[in-house]
C-alpha cells in the first residue's frame, strides 16, 4: 500500500488505484500530463477535476491515513466549506456544506447533504457513522445536487468510493497505535478468482481510547470498540456486460461522548475547567425504563449491514447501469446531555431502519453532446423509540417514552447533458421530477406526571393523530463552460436543490408539534475559475449567492396547554447565504509541496417571525421574535493548509513530511444567545513517514491536535433543579502515535 502523501486534495485533485505507478510520481510534484490522469466522477464519468464544472474535493485512502480521519466526520478539516456536527454529542451527525445543513437529532429525517457510499444513496445519517476503511477516494461536492444522483439536496453531496477488487493478487494492512492505547487497525486482499471474477475482502478495527473521566467517581470513559467488513466481487459476464456484488456490515460498541459543564457560576465546584472531565447519571425510573444502572456511561450498541449489487453493460446508443441496494440499521443508544448525575436529560434511542433503493441510468455521448437519464426508487421503514430522564427537571416519574414509525416513499427521474456549442463553450442543462411520500404513524407520548408540570395528576398516556406528507417538485440546473485555453476553466451556473420535509419527532402532547414542516428549496448561482498557471500550480476560486426559501430550522413552539416550550423543526419563509472559496496547490520542487484553502460565507434570514424562547420562558405565554437580518448562525471562514515534503534516498529508500492545520471561525447558535457562541480554533497534525521505494512497507509516526487546542464541537442548556445545566460537547485533546503499513 503505497503511501501518498496529501498534495492536491485541497486543489481539487484525487487518485484511482488503476495508476498506482502514476499516483507516486504525482505525490511528488505534479506535471501536467500527471494531472490529466487523477480521475474523479462527480459528474457520472471519468474526468480530471480540473475539467469538471463543480466545486469539489477529492481525497485519496491514503490522504485519509495521513490525517487521521478514521470517520466521515473529520473530512470537516480538510475541506473549505464543510462542517460536520454531531447533535448534543450523540451519534446523529448534522451535515452543512456552505452552510446549508439540518439539525436534528431524532432519526427520521432526510440530511441537506447527500451521502453516497459505492453510489448507494444513505438518508439516514446515523448510518454514515462507521468505520473508514479501504477507501479508494472521497469526493466532496458543493452545491445543490439532483440531475445526477439519486436522491436531491441543496447542500451537496459527499462520495465514498471503496477499492475495487484487482486484476492481480494483492494483500496489504494498516496498524496504528496512539495515545489513550487507541488501536486501528486495517487489512485487505484481492486478486482474481477466476480470469472473469474478481474479489476483494477489507476490514478494519479500532478499539481502546478512553480519554474522559467522571468528575465525581474517576470512571474513565470514550473508548471505541468498531468492527467493519466489506466482501466485494466483480464479474465479467461477456465483453459488453459487467456486475458487481458489494456485501458489507459493522458493529459499534462504543462508548457516547460525555459533555462537560462550562458554566462554573451555576453548579460551582461540580463544574470544572479541565476539558476531559465529564459526569452522567440516570434517574431511578429512567434506569429501570431503559434497563440500564443508575450510574452507565453514555453508550452505543449499533450495527448495520448491506448488499447492494450492480449490473452494467452496453445496449448501443447507450451505456447502461443498475444498482440496487438493501441496507438495514439497529441502534441503542444512550446520551446524558446534562453532564450531571441527577437524571435531568437522559435520553435513549432504540431505532431499527431499513432502506431499499433501486436506480437506473443511461448515459451516452457523440461529437459534442454527452447525457444521463436516470430513474430512482427508495422505500425507508423505519422504527423508533426516543425515551427521555426529565425527572429531576420536572418531577417523579417523568421517565417519557415516545415510539414512531415511519414510512418514506421516493420516486425521481432526471436528465442531465453536456452540449459543445463551440470548441470551447458548452451549454450543461439538468431537470428533476421527484415524488415522495412520508408517513408518521404510531407517535405517541407516555409517562407518569405527579411532578409540577401535573398534566393529569397521573398517568399522561396520548397518541397523536398520524400524519402524512406528499410533496412534488421539479428542481435543476443551467450552466455554462468556457475554456479559452487547455488549463482554464470557466464556468457560470444557477441550479435548484430540494431537501425533503418531514416531521418533529421528540415527546410532546402538543399535536401541533408534530404537523409536518415542509421541502426547503435553495436556487443557487455560482461563478468559478479552474486554471493550471503552469505545469506546478492549480488555482481555484469559486463564488456562489443561495436564495433559500422555507429554511428547515430547529426551533419551538409553545404548547398552552401546559405552558412548556416545546422544541419543533419549522420554516424560514426567506433566507439568503453567499460566499467565496479559494484553493491552490504549488510544487517549487518535484518533492515539495505546498497548498491552501480558504471559505468564507455570511448568510441571514430574509424574512422570519419565530418564537423567542427566552421571553417565553419568563412571560409564561408565547412572545415572537422577527428575525429578519439575524445572522444563519453558521462558521464564517474556514482555512487549510498543508506542506509536504515526499523525497527519495538514492535508489532504495523514500521519506515523508507532512504537516496540515486547519482553522473553523465562531459557531453562533441564534436560539440560544452569545453565552453559548462555539467559539474560534485551529487544529493542526503533523506526520514523519520512512521506506522502501517499492512500497513494500512503511513506518509513520504522527501528532494530531498537536498544540493540544481547546475546542467545542457545539453548546447547549438543559434545565435542571433550580437552574440550568449548560453544556459543551469536547473535541479531542493532543494525540500522537505511530503507524505500520504493508503491502504485497
Amino acid at each position: 500500500m503505497k503511501n501518498i502523501l496529501l498534495t492536491t486534495a485541497l486543489g481539487s485533485c484525487a487518485f484511482t488505484s488503476a495508476a498506482l505507478a502514476q499516483e507516486l510520481a504525482s505525490a511528488q510534484g505534479l506535471t501536467q500530463s500527471q494531472r490529466d490522469t487523477l480521475i474523479v466522477t462527480a459528474l457520472r464519468r471519468e474526468q480530471s477535476p480540473q475539467d469538471v464544472s463543480i466545486a469539489l474535493t477529492a481525497l485519496s485512502g491514503d490522504d485519509l491515513n495521513t490525517y487521521g480521519i478514521t470517520n466521515i466526520n473529520g473530512l470537516e478539516n480538510v475541506t473549505p466549506g464543510l462542517e460536520i456536527e454531531n447533535q448534543f454529542g450523540s451519534g446523529q451527525p448534522s451535515f452543512s456544506i456552505r452552510g446549508v445543513g439540518f439539525r436534528d437529532y431524532a432519526t427520521l429525517n432526510a440530511p441537506s447533504v447527500g451521502i453516497y457510499v459505492d453510489d448507494v444513496a444513505y438518508p439516514i445519517p446515523v448510518t454514515t457513522q462507521g468505520v473508514l476503511f479501504d477507501i479508494e477516494r472521497v469526493e466532496v461536492l458543493r452545491g445543490p445536487q439532483g440531475t445526477l444522483y439519486g436522491r436531491n439536496t441543496t447542500g451537496g453531496a459527499i462520495k465514498i468510493i471503496s477499492a475495487r477488487p484487482t486484476e492481480e493478487f494483492a494483500a496489504g494492512f494498516n496498524v496504528e497505535g496512539g495515545r489513550f492505547g487507541r488501536v486501528d487497525s486495517e487489512a485487505y486482499v484481492s486478486g482474481p478468482i477466476t480470469d472473469k471474477i474478481r474479489f476483494r475482502l477489507s476490514g478494519a478495527t479500532a478499539n481502546g481510547g478512553d480519554w474522559q473521566v467522571n468528575r465525581e467517581t474517576g470512571q474513565e470513559i470514550g473508548s471505541v470498540e468498531k468492527y467493519a467488513a466489506r466482501g466485494l466481487l466483480d464479474f465479467d459476464i461477456n465483453d459488453t456486460w459487467q456486475a458487481s456484488v458489494n456485501l458489507h456490515g459493522f458493529l459499534d460498541n462504543s462508548d457516547g461522548l460525555g459533555l462537560q459543564l462550562f458554566n462554573d457560576s451555576t453548579f460551582g465546584p461540580l463544574a470544572h475547567e479541565g476539558r476531559r472531565e465529564t459526569s452522567f447519571g440516570s434517574s431511578t425510573a429512567f434506569a429501570d425504563l431503559v434497563g440500564i444502572s443508575e450510574t452507565t456511561a453514555p453508550f452505543r450498541n449499533n450495527e448495520g449491514w448491506g448488499l447492494s449489487g450492480v449490473l452494467r453493460g452496453d445496449i448501443g446508443f447507450a451505456d447502461v447501469i443498475y444498482i440496487g441496494s438493501f441496507e438495514n440499521i439497529n441502534r441503542q443508544e444512550f446520551n446524558d446531555f446534562d453532564a450531571l448525575a441527577i437524571g435531568g436529560a437522559g435520553v435513549y434511542f432504540e431505532t431499527s431502519a431499513d432502506v431499499a433503493s433501486h436506480e437506473l441510468r443511461f448515459s451516452g455521448e457523440s461529437d459534442r453532446l454527452r447525457w444521463v437519464a436516470g430513474a430512482y426508487y427508495a422505500n425507508e421503514d423505519l422504527n423508533e423509540l426516543y425515551q427521555s430522564d426529565f425527572v429531576a427537571s420536572f418531577g417523579p416519574g417523568f421517565a417519557v417514552t415516545t415510539p414512531y414509525e415511519q414510512d418514506v416513499r421516493t420516486v425521481a427521474g432526471f436528465l442531465h447533458l453536456d452540449y459543445d456549442l463551440t470548441d470551447k463553450l458548452t451549454f450543461i442543462g439538468g431537470v428533476r421530477f421527484e415524488d415522495e411520500s412520508r408517513e408518521l404513524s404510531n407517535l405517541g407520548t407516555f409517562a407518569l406526571a405527579t411532578g409540577p408540570l401535573n398534566f393529569a395528576n397521573g398517568s399522561v398516556d396520548l397518541t397523536l393523530e398520524d400524519r402524512e406528507l406528499d410533496s412534488e417538485n421539479l428542481s435543476g440546473k443551467i450552466g455554462i463552460d468556457f475554456k479559452p485555453v487547455d488549463d482554464v476553466l470557466l464556468y457560470a451556473s444557477y441550479s435548484r436543490g430540494v431537501k425533503s420535509g418531514g416531521f418533529t419527532a421528540y415527546n410532546t402532547l402538543n399535536p401541533q408539534a408534530i404537523d409536518p414542516f415542509t421541502p426547503e428549496k435553495l436556487d443557487a448561482f455560482e461563478i468559478g475559475l479552474k486554471s493550471s498557471p503552469a505545469e506546478n500550480i492549480t488555482l481555484n476560486v469559486s463564488a456562489f449567492y443561495y436564495d433559500y426559501q422555507d429554511q428547515q430550522f430547529q426551533s419551538a413552539i409553545f404548547d398552552e396547554g401546559v405552558g412548556a416550550i416545546v422544541g419543533r423543526i419549522v420554516n424560514a419563509p426567506e433566507s439568503e447565504i453567499w460566499g467565496i472559496e479559494f484553493e491552490t496547490s504549488y510544487s517549487p520542487t518535484p518533492w515539495f509541496t505546498i497548498g491552501q484553502s480558504f471559505a468564507w460565507k455570511e448568510g441571514q434570514f430574509n424574512e422570519f417571525i419565530d418564537l423567542d424562547t427566552a421571553a417565553t420562558s419568563v412571560a409564561g405565554t408565547a412572545v415572537f421574535i422577527d428575525r429578519a437580518g439575524q445572522d444563519l448562525g453558521f462558521p464564517n471562514i474556514s482555512y487549510q493548509g498543508f506542506i509536504n515534503v515526499h523525497r527519495e534516498f538514492g535508489d532504495r529508500w523514500i521519506g515523508g513530511a507532512a504537516f496540515n492545520y486547519s482553522f473553523r471561525d465562531d459557531l453562533t447558535l441564534p436560539l440560544l444567545g452569545p453565552v453559548f457562541t462555539v467559539e474560534s480554533y485551529w487544529l493542526a497534525n503533523a506526520e514523519i513517514s520512512f521506506g522502501p521505494a517499492d512500497g513494500r512497507w512503511e513506518l509513520a509516526l504522527w501528532g494530531r491536535n498537536i498544540f493540544n487546542t481547546d475546542f467545542d464541537e457545539t453548546r447547549n442548556f438543559f434545565i435542571a433543579p433550580g437552574s440550568v445545566a449548560d453544556v459543551a460537547a469536547p473535541g479531542l485533546p493532543a494525540t500522537y502515535g505511530a503507524r505500520i503499513s504493508v503491502a504485497y
